[in-house]
């Protein structure tokens, strides 16, 4: 398997805190890796130090097999950044902005790249405006542009959706998925879950330690594969008491007449359960597996690594 970008042991600590600690992980060659996480939880300082923008204070890393504190100018021309507050030369136009950034690449075809991603964009007329009166969406989009002006095979990019408006966000999660189907690899931090299921190959959950690195439908098999949804005509105290005290249920929790079980084995165990209640009178109107949102998942993992029941 081809692994564009490796870390092992990756570790960040500032004066007051541990911001990273111990981080392993590979992304495939084209492959978008949804980076999720709570405030604080390294999310952000992870994306800097794999882009060589920070040291690490140990581990290493290697992405496009340049090493990330050795060969930072190597592995600037191979990769585009978008920060989660992109800077700009408020003075300068959106095309002088873009000229400035595209010079430090060589055997570049500048007017050419500019013209194309400010299209792309959906910038070209405003190309000679200043950045000082674009909105926020159209900074985020040029901002993109920047990160691709030199056509990186990897991408990584923060928030890039933070605070924008839902047509403005629905542009660039479409750009994302183009450049993910053109073969693009993409290191995404998002705070945004419905963004990172839709998108996302696998999921990675960090709170300062590495929590789980999977496939969303994994994720959810792993955490929520116990659970069976009934749902009954009426629950009574007898009804109740039965599921409870059935040796192969290991939780039950009650919302009106629906019951949401854990379960040992579900394949298994839930003939038996079904059996169980028709003995004591209940009338099923559905017995389902329980579907699980990336919020679900998340937090459950969240919950997990703080030691809190799942």
């Amino acid at each position: 398997m081809s692994f564009i970008i490796e870390s092992s042991k990756l570790t960040k600590k500032f004066p007051e805190r541990v911001a990273v600690r111990s981080l392993s992980l590979n992304v495939k060659k084209g492959e978008l890796l949804g980076l999720l996480g709570p405030n604080g939880a390294g999310k952000t300082t992870t994306l800097r130090m794999l882009s060589g923008i920070i040291s690490p204070t140990s581990g290493s890393a290697q992405v496009a097999g340049y090493d990330i504190e050795n060969e930072v100018e190597d592995l600037h021309e191979v990769i585009g950044l978008l920060t989660e507050t992109p800077g700009f030369y408020e003075s300068l136009s959106a095309w002088e902005n873009l000229e400035f950034f595209a010079n430090f690449y060589a055997d570049l075809d500048v007017d050419y790249q500019i013209e194309k991603y400010l299209k792309i964009m959906g910038l070209w007329n405003r190309r000679d405006e200043k950045v000082s009166v674009f909105s926020k969406g159209m900074k985020q989009k040029l901002a993109l542009a920047r990160s691709l002006i030199h056509e990186p095979e990897i991408l990584f990019f923060d928030e890039p959706t933070a605070g924008l408006d839902p047509r403005a966000s629905r542009e660039i999660r479409d750009l994302l998925m183009k450049l993910k189907k053109e073969g693009r690899t993409i290191f995404l931090c998002t705070h945004n879950l419905e963004e990172a299921e839709t998108l996302a190959d696998r999921i990675a959950l960090i709170n300062t330690d590495l929590i789980a690195l999977d496939t969303t439908s994994n994720l959810k098999s792993q955490i929520f594969k116990k659970m069976v949804i009934v749902d009954l005509e009426s629950v009574n105290n007898h009804i109740l008491d039965t599921v409870e005290k059935l040796k192969f249920v290991v939780n039950v929790k009650q919302k009106d007449n629906q019951l949401q079980i854990e379960l040992i084995d579900f394949d298994q165990n839930t003939p038996d359960l079904i059996k169980a209640l028709v003995e004591s009178d209940g009338r099923i109107k559905g017995v389902s597996k329980a579907k699980h949102s990336m919020e679900d998942i998340y937090l459950a993992l969240i919950k997990s690594d703080e030691g809190e029941e799942i």
